[in-house]
């Protein structure tokens, strides 16, 4: 069950990304999209918790307010504005080293051991990403801006799993609870960023709606994980989830193939993220 979750979690969040980008020809609005985005995947995690019959409790949950500043708010802005400027499947490629961040953080304050894996895992993402940085022959479009966008979109979720762990490490705070309450704080932070930086003209029906069904894979994806997380070890769910920018990158490549340009470095660097990311997620 644990395996076929994840699967499922990789495979979504992979598809996610490629929706984004098509969405985005319709509705470039980088804030508007966040916050469609953000807000339909609250709506399918309140309907998972409602489903699962769990409840609210505990102090713990203040925690994933702050979670949900990093990440969706932060992460993901970021996130939609590295697609918008490089595409689906190098975007999803970048965002894929966030177990490096997460790492680089857990030695840092949490005082977790340094093992050789973490050491390979780590070389690897920072060479795939290398290979990125360094391609030939990628759109004429795309700009070094927008990997660095994507890897600041990176740390942001690197941020959020290391607070999400500390706090469920510690306490018994309901899963699917601290999810909804991520979320929430993720649709209420970026709804007020966009009221403030674009007025409440910038709040569009019309605008927002490419971003629903979107968002409605985000949640579900998110889902799946922490579904997934619940009936196995991370050992083995990671390392699966980590999946996530091969299928981007398989999917840039099926239904985005002009705009993408998807040829062998780029995905020389997808497997070498991949890779590192499930070495990492596997020996932490």
């Amino acid at each position: 069950m644990a395996i076929l979750l994840a699967l499922a979690s990789g495979f979504l969040f992979g598809a996610m990304t490629v929706a984004l980008l098509l969405a985005l020809r319709r509705a470039p609005g980088t804030e508007l999209a966040t916050l469609a985005t953000t807000s339909s995947a609250l709506v399918v995690a309140a309907i998972a918790f409602v489903w699962s019959g769990e409840s609210f409790h505990g102090r713990a949950l203040g925690w994933f307010v702050l979670a949900g500043a990093l990440a969706p708010t932060a992460s993901q802005l970021l996130f939609t504005w590295a697609v918008r400027e490089v595409g689906a499947s190098r975007t999803s490629v970048i965002v894929g080293g966030a177990p490096l961040f997460a790492v680089a953080l857990a030695l840092a304050l949490l005082g977790e051991p340094l093992k050789a894996p973490l050491l390979v895992g780590a070389l690897l993402v920072v060479c795939g990403g290398g290979v990125l940085v360094a391609e030939r022959g990628r759109p004429e479009h795309l700009r070094a801006i927008g990997l660095a966008i994507a890897a600041a979109s990176a740390a942001a979720i690197g941020a959020r799993d290391i607070l999400a762990r500390w706090v469920l490490s510690g306490t018994s705070a309901p899963p699917l609870a601290a999810l909804v309450v991520t979320l929430a704080s993720g649709t209420a932070l970026t709804l007020g960023w966009l009221l403030v930086s674009k007025g409440p003209r910038a709040l569009s029906v019309a605008g927002a709606l490419p971003f629903v069904p979107v968002g409605a894979v985000f949640g579900i994806s998110y889902v799946c994980l922490f579904e997934a997380y619940a009936h196995g070890r991370v050992s083995v769910v990671s390392p699966i989830v980590a999946t996530e920018s091969l299928w981007a990158v398989a999917l840039s490549a099926l239904l985005l193939r002009q705009h993408e340009l998807v040829g062998r470095r780029l995905a020389l660097g997808a497997v070498a993220v991949v890779a590192g990311g499930a070495l990492i997620g596997a020996f932490r």
